[in-house]
Protein backbone atom coordinates (compact mmCIF):
# COMPACT_ATOMS: atom_id res chain seq x y z
CA UNK A 1 0.00 0.00 0.00
CA UNK A 2 3.12 2.35 -0.17
CA UNK A 3 2.34 4.87 -2.86
CA UNK A 4 5.57 5.44 -4.83
CA UNK A 5 8.21 7.60 -3.96
CA UNK A 6 8.07 11.18 -5.34
CA UNK A 7 4.60 12.19 -6.24
CA UNK A 8 1.20 11.46 -4.38
CA UNK A 9 -2.04 13.24 -4.94
CA UNK A 10 -4.35 15.26 -2.54
CA UNK A 11 -7.85 13.56 -3.66
CA UNK A 12 -10.23 16.04 -2.27
CA UNK A 13 -11.06 19.65 -1.37
CA UNK A 14 -9.99 22.83 -3.03
CA UNK A 15 -6.45 20.97 -3.78
CA UNK A 16 -7.87 17.95 -5.58
CA UNK A 17 -5.83 16.21 -7.74
CA UNK A 18 -2.51 18.57 -6.88
CA UNK A 19 0.66 16.66 -6.55
CA UNK A 20 2.67 16.56 -3.36
CA UNK A 21 6.65 16.08 -3.94
CA UNK A 22 7.51 13.28 -1.94
CA UNK A 23 11.35 12.61 -0.73
CA UNK A 24 12.55 9.09 -1.91
CA UNK A 25 13.62 8.11 2.29
CA UNK A 26 13.62 5.05 3.64
CA UNK A 27 10.91 5.10 6.18
CA UNK A 28 9.12 7.38 4.83
CA UNK A 29 5.47 5.58 4.24
CA UNK A 30 3.03 8.27 2.61
CA UNK A 31 -0.65 7.20 3.77
CA UNK A 32 -2.09 5.31 0.55
CA UNK A 33 -4.90 6.78 -1.35
CA UNK A 34 -8.09 5.03 -0.59
CA UNK A 35 -7.04 5.15 2.89
CA UNK A 36 -7.32 8.99 2.97
CA UNK A 37 -10.14 8.93 0.51
CA UNK A 38 -12.01 6.58 3.39
CA UNK A 39 -10.67 8.31 6.65
CA UNK A 40 -11.85 11.79 4.96
CA UNK A 41 -15.40 10.15 4.16
CA UNK A 42 -15.57 9.73 7.78
CA UNK A 43 -14.40 13.28 8.89
CA UNK A 44 -16.54 15.21 6.03
CA UNK A 45 -19.27 16.33 8.72
CA UNK A 46 -16.83 17.33 11.33
CA UNK A 47 -13.64 18.76 9.41
CA UNK A 48 -14.69 22.15 8.06
CA UNK A 49 -12.86 24.97 10.49
CA UNK A 50 -11.50 22.70 12.97
CA UNK A 51 -7.33 22.97 14.20
CA UNK A 52 -5.33 19.96 13.46
CA UNK A 53 -2.28 18.64 14.16
CA UNK A 54 -0.60 16.49 11.84
CA UNK A 55 2.37 14.46 14.41
CA UNK A 56 4.58 13.16 12.86
CA UNK A 57 3.79 14.74 9.53
CA UNK A 58 6.47 12.80 6.99
CA UNK A 59 4.80 13.81 3.70
CA UNK A 60 2.02 15.94 5.15
CA UNK A 61 -0.88 14.42 2.89
CA UNK A 62 -2.74 14.16 5.85
CA UNK A 63 -2.88 17.34 7.00
CA UNK A 64 -2.87 18.85 3.64
CA UNK A 65 -5.71 17.00 2.43
CA UNK A 66 -7.65 18.36 5.51
CA UNK A 67 -6.50 22.12 4.90
CA UNK A 68 -7.76 21.00 1.23
CA UNK A 69 -11.14 20.28 2.76
CA UNK A 70 -12.06 22.21 5.08
CA UNK A 71 -9.67 22.76 8.27
CA UNK A 72 -9.04 25.99 9.34
CA UNK A 73 -5.36 25.55 10.18
CA UNK A 74 -2.78 22.40 10.85
CA UNK A 75 0.70 21.95 12.37
CA UNK A 76 2.70 19.88 10.86
CA UNK A 77 5.45 18.23 12.86
CA UNK A 78 8.55 16.78 11.30
CA UNK A 79 11.68 15.97 12.41
CA UNK A 80 13.82 15.20 9.23
CA UNK A 81 14.69 18.23 7.74
CA UNK A 82 14.47 17.14 4.18
CA UNK A 83 11.28 16.18 4.42
CA UNK A 84 9.88 19.17 6.68
CA UNK A 85 11.81 21.06 3.65
CA UNK A 86 9.54 19.47 1.04
CA UNK A 87 6.41 19.63 3.36
CA UNK A 88 6.87 23.22 3.49
CA UNK A 89 7.86 23.25 -0.37
CA UNK A 90 4.66 21.39 -0.75
CA UNK A 91 2.59 24.02 0.97
CA UNK A 92 4.22 27.34 -0.54
CA UNK A 93 3.85 25.82 -4.01
CA UNK A 94 0.41 24.92 -3.32
CA UNK A 95 -0.87 28.13 -1.83
CA UNK A 96 -2.16 26.54 0.72
CA UNK A 97 -2.76 28.94 3.66
CA UNK A 98 -3.15 27.56 7.56
CA UNK A 99 -0.36 24.81 7.87
CA UNK A 100 2.68 25.53 9.95
CA UNK A 101 5.94 23.37 10.16
CA UNK A 102 7.45 22.51 13.49
CA UNK A 103 10.79 20.79 12.33
CA UNK A 104 11.05 19.03 15.75
CA UNK A 105 10.56 15.48 17.06
CA UNK A 106 7.00 14.49 17.95
CA UNK A 107 7.80 13.95 21.94
CA UNK A 108 9.57 17.17 21.99
CA UNK A 109 7.03 19.39 20.30
CA UNK A 110 4.86 17.57 23.21
CA UNK A 111 6.76 18.96 25.66
CA UNK A 112 6.06 22.45 24.67
CA UNK A 113 3.07 24.76 25.93
CA UNK A 114 -0.34 22.54 24.37
CA UNK A 115 -3.01 24.43 22.45
CA UNK A 116 -5.95 22.04 22.24
CA UNK A 117 -6.68 20.72 18.95
CA UNK A 118 -9.92 19.07 17.57
CA UNK A 119 -8.36 16.77 15.36
CA UNK A 120 -5.08 14.50 15.74
CA UNK A 121 -3.15 12.56 12.79
CA UNK A 122 -1.05 10.13 14.78
CA UNK A 123 0.72 8.49 12.31
CA UNK A 124 4.37 7.38 14.01
CA UNK A 125 7.04 5.46 12.09
CA UNK A 126 6.13 2.24 12.54
CA UNK A 127 9.42 0.85 13.92
CA UNK A 128 9.51 3.62 16.52
CA UNK A 129 7.00 2.11 18.08
CA UNK A 130 5.66 5.28 19.68
CA UNK A 131 2.01 5.29 19.51
CA UNK A 132 1.31 5.22 23.06
CA UNK A 133 3.93 7.53 24.62
CA UNK A 134 2.46 10.27 21.96
CA UNK A 135 -0.95 9.40 22.73
CA UNK A 136 -0.34 9.86 26.96
CA UNK A 137 1.24 12.66 25.99
CA UNK A 138 -0.97 14.09 23.91
CA UNK A 139 -3.97 13.15 26.87
CA UNK A 140 -2.06 14.44 29.95
CA UNK A 141 -0.59 17.29 27.94
CA UNK A 142 -3.32 19.65 27.20
CA UNK A 143 -3.20 19.37 23.47
CA UNK A 144 -6.94 17.66 23.59
CA UNK A 145 -10.16 19.62 23.01
CA UNK A 146 -12.77 17.73 24.68
CA UNK A 147 -14.23 15.78 21.83
CA UNK A 148 -10.85 15.81 19.44
CA UNK A 149 -11.11 12.79 17.19
CA UNK A 150 -7.61 11.65 16.56
CA UNK A 151 -6.56 9.33 13.71
CA UNK A 152 -4.44 6.39 14.27
CA UNK A 153 -2.55 4.29 11.53
CA UNK A 154 -0.42 1.20 12.40
CA UNK A 155 0.79 -2.14 11.44
CA UNK A 156 -2.13 -4.09 10.94
CA UNK A 157 -2.17 -7.12 13.48
CA UNK A 158 -0.42 -3.81 16.03
CA UNK A 159 -3.55 -2.54 17.78
CA UNK A 160 -1.80 0.25 20.13
CA UNK A 161 -2.59 1.07 23.84
CA UNK A 162 -4.37 4.03 23.63
CA UNK A 163 -6.21 6.37 26.51
CA UNK A 164 -9.57 4.40 27.76
CA UNK A 165 -11.24 7.55 27.34
CA UNK A 166 -10.49 7.31 23.44
CA UNK A 167 -13.51 5.55 22.16
CA UNK A 168 -12.41 4.00 18.52
CA UNK A 169 -15.77 5.27 15.86
CA UNK A 170 -14.89 3.47 13.18
CA UNK A 171 -11.36 1.23 11.47
CA UNK A 172 -10.53 -0.44 8.88
CA UNK A 173 -7.12 -2.13 6.98
CA UNK A 174 -5.99 -1.69 3.76
CA UNK A 175 -2.86 -4.25 2.99
CA UNK A 176 -0.52 -4.33 6.34
CA UNK A 177 -1.94 -1.33 7.80
CA UNK A 178 -4.87 -0.87 10.00
CA UNK A 179 -6.65 2.91 10.30
CA UNK A 180 -8.73 3.87 13.14
CA UNK A 181 -10.75 6.88 13.79
CA UNK A 182 -11.25 7.29 17.52
CA UNK A 183 -13.04 9.81 19.79
CA UNK A 184 -11.84 11.89 23.02
CA UNK A 185 -14.19 11.33 25.63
Amino acid sequence: MKAAPGRIRIIGGYLRNSRLNVPDLPGLRPTAERVRETLFNWLAPTIAGVRALDLCAGTGALGIEALSRGADSVQFVESDASVADALRGNLIRLKASGGEVARLDAMRFLQRAAQPFELVFLDPPFAAQLWTPLAQKLEEGGWLANATQIYVESPREQVPMLPVNWLLHREGHAGEVRFALYRRT
